[in-house]
């Protein structure tokens, strides 16, 4: 099935009227290095726009008072090393708040495969549901979120590198990959392309909205970001890994309609109001 503008407005939920702080989602970010500051900071600040309340961001020290400069919105926790040691999971995982939803792995880098697991299993463990991008998309963690609903979104390398298939530009064959993979792990793909494939292993929905400009690095950061975003509304994992990459799509064509093929990610960043506003609702 095709998402489209109608099947998206029955996934986001309303806001109650008498809300408080906290119960339109609360997400955790973990990622960055030394190297790539700005992939969580995208993530975060695409969470943040998508709605919800609060978004922590978990990154290394060095880069920690960079990203506080960039925005006021995000709470900003640093740790210690430069990677994600076994050291590291546990300083979050010690220090972690009451949250919805955690992304994983936007710049993040990594010492020991160990570290990862031990992260990953101890915030299952916390409650919290997951999105996991880039650095974190590691076949060793498969055995870890299997049958926890988790959110994978891989491009074509990184569903190559997870699960050992390489994947051609036939929307039929990716489709019966990625449903495939998804079966056997119990777990939700978002696997991203020109056409977005998300399954859960039962049911398969494609999304056509996005553009060939938001080949620029870091639309899968802001992609990640609107994911755990969703999620933490409460929407089910198929539905928000779809309804992200719809509205995801919609911001990159919003953004190629203004400037061309000349956008940025925070371009797309900043229209992510402006797009899911038709979907905003309230009740009493």
């Amino acid at each position: 099935m095709e998402v489209t503008e109608d099947w998206v407005s029955g996934v986001i939920p309303p806001r109650r009227t008498l809300s408080r702080k906290g119960e339109n989602g609360v997400v955790v970010v973990i990622g960055g290095s030394g190297v790539y500051h700005g992939a969580p900071f995208m993530t975060s600040m695409a969470a943040m726009r998508s709605g919800v309340d609060l978004v922590y961001l978990y990154v290394p020290e060095k880069i920690a008072t960079p990203i506080r400069a960039l925005s006021p919105s995000l709470i900003v926790t640093p740790y210690s090393d430069m990677k994600l040691t076994r050291r590291v999971a546990s300083q979050i995982l010690n220090s972690v708040p009451k949250a919805d939803v955690a992304a994983v792995g936007p710049g993040l880098a990594l010492a020991k495969e160990e570290a990862l697991n031990q992260l990953l299993r101890g915030l299952i463990e916390r409650g919290l549901a997951l999105v996991l991008d880039a650095t974190a998309l590691q076949p060793h963690v498969l055995k870890d979120v299997r049958g926890h609903k988790v959110i994978l979104t891989p491009h074509a390398g990184e569903f190559y590198r997870l699960f050992g298939a390489l994947l051609s530009d036939k929307i039929e064959e990716r489709v019966a990959r990625a449903e495939k993979a998804a079966q056997e792990h119990q777990v939700v793909i978002l696997l991203k392309g020109p056409i977005d494939v998300i399954t859960d292993g039962e049911k398969v929905l494609i999304n056509k909205t996005g553009n060939c400009a938001m080949t620029v690095g870091g639309t899968g950061d802001v992609l990640t970001g609107l994911a755990a975003g969703i999620r933490a509304k409460g929407v089910p994992p198929l539905e928000a890994a779809a309804a992200a990459a719809y509205v995801n799509g919609l911001c990159g064509d919003a953004a190629q309609r203004d400037l061309g093929l000349h956008i940025l990610p925070t371009d797309m960043i900043e229209r992510i109001p402006v797009v899911m506003k038709r979907f905003d609702k309230v009740s009493a």
